[in-house]
């Protein structure tokens, strides 16, 4: 029999689908941005693809995007989505403005000074504290499905910065190198409390725009330019 302490439970942290910004700009944690129709697409790819899983609790970041992913989920499995503040994007400076060097924020002088140090960020929340929200967020959908399945719902940076603390690398990092693509999944296997592994699957990858599948492709000309995560 297996005791408390070696008990598996698997928390899927899934990205959100693709969002509608026609004006581009960096939407953050701004109210009233929703799923696009193709975004819809990609949550109810996601949602088939965790069907046949042992999800036992979902729960989603308060932003109308997460909550819009997370729907299809927890409809597949007979559940209610709950709500996490700790899963909300990253603060970030920029928010609300486009953010380029020839056509956006950067072009102000008066904004170089949030640019200042790469490795907390200066122009944000803090990678660390990211870090110690979002393993709280973790440890309690964990606490939640014990021996089954979690979904968390959230966005690609903090995302991104408790799987490379998991996975012990450096939390500063080029963005364009983040493999966290729109609608996919960062898996956490849990032996008891701990973390004993972290897989990743792609399974809207078809739907994804090609220059926004990681990698650092570079967008078609004419192609709108996606911010926020």
């Amino acid at each position: 029999m297996s005791s408390g302490n070696d008990e598996l439970t698997v928390v899927h942290v899934v990205r959100h689908g693709e969002v509608h910004n026609p004006d581009g700009v960096l939407y953050g944690r701004a109210p009233g941005y929703h799923l696009s129709e193709l975004g819809r697409k990609m949550a109810d790819r996601v949602a088939e693809h965790l069907a046949e899983r042992d999800v036992a609790h979902v729960v989603a970041s308060p932003l109308e995007r997460a909550q819009e992913t997370a729907a299809p989920i927890a409809e597949a499995h007979g559940l209610d989505v709950a709500e996490d503040a700790r899963l909300i994007e990253a603060a970030n400076i920029f928010e609300g403005k486009t953010f380029g060097v020839g056509d956006g924020a950067l072009r102000k002088p008066a904004n170089w000074k949030y640019l200042t140090n790469p490795f907390r960020p200066s122009w944000g929340e803090p990678y660390v504290d990211q870090v110690v929200r979002m393993t709280a967020a973790l440890a309690a959908a964990r606490d939640a499905a014990r021996g089954h399945e979690a979904v968390c719902v959230s966005h690609q940076l903090p995302i991104w910065v408790i799987r490379s603390y998991a996975e012990r690398r450096r939390l500063w990092h080029d963005p364009r190198r983040r493999q966290c693509t729109l609608a996919s999944i960062t898996s956490f296997t849990y032996r008891g409390d701990e973390i004993v592994s972290v897989g990743y699957a792609e399974p809207a990858i078809d739907l994804v725009p090609i220059h926004l599948r990681g990698g650092g492709a570079k967008a078609p000309k004419g192609a709108t330019k996606a911010f926020g995560a």
